[in-house]
């Protein structure tokens, strides 16, 4: 019966052994039943698990204890590791005595490996939901630190000293919105809209950034095939993507030569790959992205944590530790997979997929340019932050516009039943205690049919641009509110209303 058993079994002597092996080994292992005659156990096994090993056989072979689903690595013929569930116990003969160890050795390998992608994917999904709430919170911070300073800068009174320090102080809220774009994009919460985009440009644009400012001793390889290139992507998210690898290689080559190689090539996924098993990706064509060097490589016991938040090898000043999270955020949420060689002393590669559009070409939309201007309509603003309320206020009197504000959404509906045509446009957060953005501006255009609401939101799940059009808001705004962009928002509604 044990011939036609899937799992492995065996029978080991009182040395340890093998006195016999079910063809299963073969299939397994690679070895034929006459390679294992007069070998041992521990042969097999890594060097760091032998004393383990030789502890459990003698267990069973002088206290009669048994082995119950015990994970361990054995080594294949081509040397391989692969995992087991093992048991084992002893084997007597018909006098009862003892004579050696009979086990059996469940391959759980592909399980294993499915199950940490599993764990890792519920941590990534968890740390995101964080993320996403930490940004929320900081946009509200935002929004008060570029708000006033965009309205300070207005003022003709601000000396011109005063106005170079405000620059800077909108420079750096700038360069902190970026932050939250990045914690955004890895929580997949990114308001990026991804579009029909060709890579090869992109790519060879990020490779001539990169010769500037990696050192000489560092040689850069492309292979580059301009086509089929396109996919469903955002310009800029791909630049982050390639900057973020290819910072990371160059850094692992900073002390010594080396070489950074770029490669684009269109792949095909075929049935049973193990990119499906492990990644999530069907069959169908994908365009490969490879970013390898031959620097110091990645330890195997950090290799499954490369990918979480704020993880870094980098010394302090060097990093955040948000690249490679980032970049694994991206990917996903473009339904593909990235994947990571490394040996230590030999190099890294990564390996993008993005899955490639049968349609070619990329759709191109030109907006013309246009001048912001107010106007001197009624603006209802709600949102539950005061300090919000009041620059949004302050932002929107400013262009000409009356506005009347509430910081509860209930006392806006109250207010804008009163009179609604009083307004000529609404403006409201997502997030708010007892009714939410989406639920007042339904509420609102049912109370008036065809007022303009816009909707706007630090960090939320439940709307997108696309969701917003749907139920008939007329824009969708992430925060932090800035100043040009709020008034070209405000314009196109209430243009778009006249004209209407």
């Amino acid at each position: 019966m044990s011939e036609n058993a899937p799992d492995i079994i065996y029978t080991l002597n009182l040395l340890g052994a093998f006195t016999y092996v079910n063809p299963s080994w073969k299939r397994i292992m690679g070895h034929d039943a006459e390679e294992l005659v007069g070998r041992y156990f521990n042969d097999f096994a890594r060097e760091e698990d032998r004393k383990a090993y030789r502890k459990l056989f003698k267990g069973i072979r002088d206290e009669g204890k048994s082995v119950s689903n015990y994970i361990g690595v054995m080594l294949t013929k081509d040397g391989k590791e692969r995992i087991f569930n093992m048991n084992s116990a002893f084997n007597r003969d018909s006098e009862g005595r003892i004579t050696g160890v009979v086990g059996s050795m469940q391959d759980v390998t592909e399980l294993r490996e499915i199950e940490k992608k599993l764990n890792q994917a519920q941590k990534m999904e968890a740390v995101g939901t964080l993320a996403g709430g930490i940004a929320h919170d900081f946009n509200n911070i935002l929004g008060a630190i570029l708000g006033y300073t965009e309205i300070a800068l207005t003022d003709p009174k601000v000396d011109e000293r005063l106005r170079r320090y405000l620059n800077q102080v909108y420079t750096a809220g700038e360069r902190a919105t970026d932050l939250v774009k990045q914690i955004l994009a890895f929580s997949r919460q990114s308001d990026q809209k991804p579009r029909p985009l060709r890579v090869s440009p992109i790519v060879k644009e990020v490779m001539k950034l990169l010769r500037a400012s990696l050192p000489t001793t560092i040689k850069i390889r492309q292979d580059i095939q301009s086509e089929p290139d396109t996919v469903l992507a955002d310009p800029t998210q791909l630049h982050q993507i390639l900057m973020n690898l290819c910072t990371n290689a160059g850094h692992a080559m900073r002390e010594t030569k080396g070489e950074l190689k770029v490669s684009l090539v269109p792949v095909e996924i075929k049935p049973h790959d193990s990119l499906i098993i492990y990644h999530g990706l069907i069959p169908d064509m994908y365009l490969k992205l490879m970013v390898s060097d031959t620097g110091a490589g990645i330890a195997p016991e950090i290799m499954d944590r490369i990918f979480d938040p704020f993880f870094t090898t980098k010394g302090s000043g060097e990093g955040t530790g948000m690249g490679l999270s980032v970049v694994h955020g991206i990917v996903k949420s473009y339904h593909g997979a990235i994947t990571v060689e490394s040996e230590v002393g030999k190099g890294t590669a990564f390996h993008i997929y993005l899955p490639l559009l049968k349609e070619a070409g990329e759709k191109r939309q030109v907006k013309a340019a246009a001048d912001i201007t107010g106007g001197k309509e009624r603006i209802l603003f709600v949102d539950d932050e005061e300090m919000l309320v009041q620059i949004g206020k302050d932002m929107l009197t400013s262009l000409g516009y009356e506005v009347i504000e509430r910081t509860s959404s209930l006392e806006a509906r109250k207010l804008f039943q009163s009179g609604p045509d009083r307004f000529d446009l609404v403006i409201t957060d997502m997030t708010m205690p007892n009714m939410t953005g989406i639920e007042l501006a339904k509420e609102i255009m049912r109370i008036r049919p065809g007022i303009p609401v816009i909707l706007c939101t630090g960090f939320s799940e439940e709307i997108t641009p696309e969701k917003a059009t749907a139920i008939g808001l007329k824009d969708f705004i992430m925060k932090p509110l800035i100043r040009n962009k709020i008034a070209a928002a405000i314009r196109r509604a209430l243009d778009q209303k006249g004209q209407g």
